[in-house]
């Protein structure tokens, strides 16, 4: 469990956005005279969420749940109605192809996929595929701030690329102290933040996008209970936050609940 006196930073892994393998993601500490707040958590609701949904992206728009789903011959761009979790409308991506990261800007959907160095665009209302664009690196998380599409590709560094012409405009180095903040995985932008999933922990990061400061940590250790998991069951990831309502979800790849949650202040 995260102290405030702790500071935390997360080591490289070798591994990518397919299934957990445990001790792919170190977890290191030390002492810090200036601590970043933390935070937990307190459940509002447990909605539920396609056990099947290997989840890499997550975000609303106009009421529906949309999710980017994961691995090889199985990877989806789908709307979802939250309250029961059943799918409204689904595209699936070729086999070649997994999914990741995904957000709205300007009535068009992107989508990431990992290690193809491509992505898709979508129209918003139909899930038309409209076109494709490409960059460097792997696909992680995708946000919007709503004029920029950003990006994370598992290391500490966070792209924002024009949407018209995908060009990187400026990347940010997320940090703890001096510390490189890696494996930043599912994004979203939430009240002038960005927080991120720390892949293979149950670390959420709030980050300064003007910086890459990390300002806060949430630690969301224990919202799956025991009885929850299968052997399919993987990490945390995935973050939807509603600004009606100010309301905040997360949940897991392979889980079986969406948790709308109440940040505490520990």
């Amino acid at each position: 469990m995260l102290a405030a006196a702790v500071l935390v930073f997360f080591a490289a892994g070798t591994g990518g956005c397919g299934r957990s393998s445990p001790g792919s993601a170190v977890a290191a500490t030390r002492q810090d005279p200036a601590p970043v707040p933390v935070w937990t958590y307190r459940v509002v609701h447990a909605w539920p969420h396609d056990r099947a949904a290997f989840t890499e992206g997550l975000f609303f728009l106009r009421g529906s749940l949309v999710e980017s789903t994961g691995l090889n011959g199985s990877s989806t761009l789908r709307k979802e109605d939250l309250e029961t979790g059943r799918i409204l409308q689904e595209v699936s991506l070729p086999a070649e192809y997994f999914g990741e990261g995904a957000t709205e800007l300007g009535g068009r959907i992107y989508q990431l996929t990992w290690q193809n160095r491509k992505g898709f665009v979508y129209d918003a209302g139909t899930l038309a595929k409209l076109g494709e664009f490409s960059y460097e690196g792997e696909g992680w998380g995708l946000t919007t701030d709503g004029r920029s599409l950003i990006l994370s590709d598992g290391t500490d560094r966070i792209r924002f690329l024009d949407p018209a012409g995908f060009r990187v405009t400026r990347t940010i180095e997320v940090f703890n102290q001096g510390q490189p903040l890696r494996m930043l995985n599912e994004l979203e932008f939430v009240k002038g933040e960005i927080l991120a999933n720390v892949w293979q922990t149950p670390f959420v990061v709030r980050i300064d996008p003007a910086t890459g400061r990390l300002l806060g940590v949430i630690d969301f250790s224990g919202l799956l209970l025991p009885e929850d998991y299968d052997e399919h069951t993987d990490v945390l990831n995935g973050i939807a936050y509603l600004a009606a309502g100010d309301r905040l979800f997360v949940t897991g790849k392979d889980w079986p609940k969406l948790f709308e949650v109440r940040l505490v202040p520990r």
